[in-house]
C-alpha cells in the first residue's frame, strides 16, 4: 500500500505481463510503495486484453498507483487508465500526445540509443522507459539500459524508468543511476515468488541504498 507522501528516492514500477493473475498483483500492491503499474498488451487480442485490464486497472488505482496501458489506446480509454505507453514510434507518440495527453499521461519506450531517446523526448512524453517488456531474464539489468538511464537522468528533466533484472537486488543498480523509477516484472511475478514479500524487499533495498533526490 502506498504512503501518503511518496519516498524521495527511486520508486517501483510493476510490469504485469499478460496472463498474470489479478490476485498476484493485489498481493504485490500490499507489499509497499508502488508508483505505477504498467500493463503491456503483447500478443493478446483487444477483447482479451480489455477483460484483463478491467480487473487490473482498478486494483492499481485502488492502491494509489497509476495504471498505464501499453497497447491499444481505445482499451486505455475504456478502462479509464491513468496513462498510455507508446513503444519506439515517434509519429505515433506525437499523435497520441496530441490526442490524449490532456486527460492521461503518455510515456515513451523503445529507444536503443541516445539519439533515439532524444528524438522521442522532443515530443514531450511524461516519462521515458529504457528496457524491453519480457526481457528481464538476467538477474541484473541490461548494461545498455543502465547507461542510457544514467545519461538521461543527468541530462534531461523528463523522468525515466529503467528496467531492472530478475533479481530483487537489481533495484539498487538502477537506483544508483539517478533514475526516478525502476521497473520490475519477473522479480515480482515469476513462479515461486511471493509478490507481497518481493515488493517489500525491493522497497527495503531502495530505502537503504537509493540516493535521495533534491527537493
Amino acid at each position: 500500500m502506498n504512503p501518503q507522501t511518496p519516498p524521495d528516492r527511486c520508486r517501483l514500477v510493476l510490469i504485469v505481463m499478460p496472463g498474470t493473475d489479478a490476485g498476484r498483483l493485489a498481493a504485490a500492491l500490499e507489499g509497499g510503495d508502488v508508483a505505477s503499474v504498467l500493463l503491456p498488451q503483447g500478443e493478446t487480442d483487444e477483447a482479451a486484453f480489455q477483460r484483463a485490464a478491467e480487473k487490473l486497472v482498478p486494483l492499481a488505482q485502488g492502491a494509489g498507483a497509476a495504471a498505464i496501458v501499453a497497447g491499444d489506446s481505445r482499451v486505455a480509454g475504456r478502462v479509464k487508465a491513468d496513462g498510455l505507453h507508446i513503444e519506439g514510434r515517434r509519429q505515433e507518440l506525437a499523435d497520441t500526445i496530441g490526442r490524449v495527453q490532456e486527460r492521461m499521461m503518455v510515456g515513451a519506450g523503445g529507444a536503443k540509443t541516445r539519439d533515439d531517446a532524444l528524438e522521442l523526448g522532443e515530443e514531450g512524453p511524461d516519462y521515458m522507459f529504457f528496457g524491453r517488456f519480457g526481457y528481464d531474464t538476467d538477474s541484473k539489468p541490461h548494461p545498455r539500459n543502465l547507461t542510457l538511464g544514467a545519461w538521461w537522468a543527468q541530462m534531461v528533466q523528463i523522468p525515466c524508468i529503467v528496467m531492472g533484472g530478475s533479481d530483487i537486488a537489481s533495484v539498487v543498480d538502477v537506483a544508483t543511476t539517478g533514475a526516478e523509477f525502476v521497473a520490475l516484472s519477473a522479480a515480482i511475478f515469476a513462479d515461486g515468488v511471493d509478490p507481497r514479500e518481493a515488493v517489500a524487499q525491493a522497497n527495503a533495498l531502495l530505502d537503504a541504498h537509493a540516493p535521495r533526490f533534491e527537493s
